[in-house]
């Protein structure tokens, strides 16, 4: 198990600045919500879901459903990535996961409520990158269409994991904004706790055929941090204005 002092040490080499974001009427803003289903987040609901009550993982879902609620209650839009998969198409090295009409590929209980809201673009996604994952089979892609039919300018991302399918969106966010592909978009926010990352010690990959190490918190620390590198913007909690 990784030690609180070496997490401290990286986090002193790797320091982090956190940014204030409020939310105002005055800025076109899009809200993502990154694969905050069951089968990564429900306690129980599979191979790649914590096997007991985690607390990352709670406050990440508590902070991405607060968020979802601000938007909805304003008419903002909301996209939420959905991990599914065909039994038949592995996603190496992880061991088959949130197969197609499976409750593991489905949003958590906190946030079914999503799919009834007229402001919320569902995306099922078969890879670990919601961009990639947003083409469509002419060529188009969904996300891209949702920042320019909205106006997006200011995007919000919130969900698991933040070092895999959070950071890969990112970063082909930002590679796609700064080719002009995603105009009118000039700012990408990872809000750090309405995200989180599982916790798979080392002493347990050292048995598991299926996974490299990954310390929760470590990882979780150096995906936002690769994020910011990336040229996003890092937020710890939201504020709305006049509230």
């Amino acid at each position: 198990m990784v030690s609180s002092a070496t997490v401290d040490l990286l986090k002193d080499q790797l320091p982090l600045e956190h940014e204030s974001v409020e939310l105002s009427e005055d800025v076109a803003y899009g809200l993502v919500l990154v694969d905050i289903i069951n089968g990564f987040c429900t306690v129980g609901a599979g191979p790649l879901a914590p096997a007991e009550p985690n607390e990352q993982i709670s406050e990440m879902i508590n902070e991405a459903e607060k968020l979802a609620r601000s938007f909805c209650e304003k008419g903002w839009p909301v996209m939420a990535f959905i991990d599914c998969h065909h039994p038949d198409v592995p996603e190496h090295p992880y061991p088959p996961h949130c197969l197609a009409g499976s409750q593991q590929s489905n949003l958590v209980p906190a946030l079914r409520w999503l799919e009834e809201e007229p402001n919320v673009t569902i995306r099922r996604k078969d890879c670990y990158d919601g961009f990639i994952g947003s083409i469509q089979e002419d060529g188009t892609n969904l996300f891209v269409n949702w920042v320019k039919t909205n106006n997006v300018t200011s995007l919000l991302v919130a969900g698991v994991c933040t070092d895999i399918c959070v950071l890969d969106f990112v970063c082909s966010t930002m590679s796609a904004k700064t080719r002009g592909f995603l105009s009118p978009l000039e700012d990408v926010v990872v809000v750090s706790n309405a995200c989180a990352t599982f916790d798979f010690p080392v002493e347990v990959a050292r048995t598991n055929k299926h996974g490299l190490a990954h310390p929760q918190e470590l990882m979780h620390h150096m995906g936002l941090y690769m994020a910011k590198e990336r040229g996003a913007k890092i937020a710890y909690g939201v504020s709305v204005a006049g509230s």
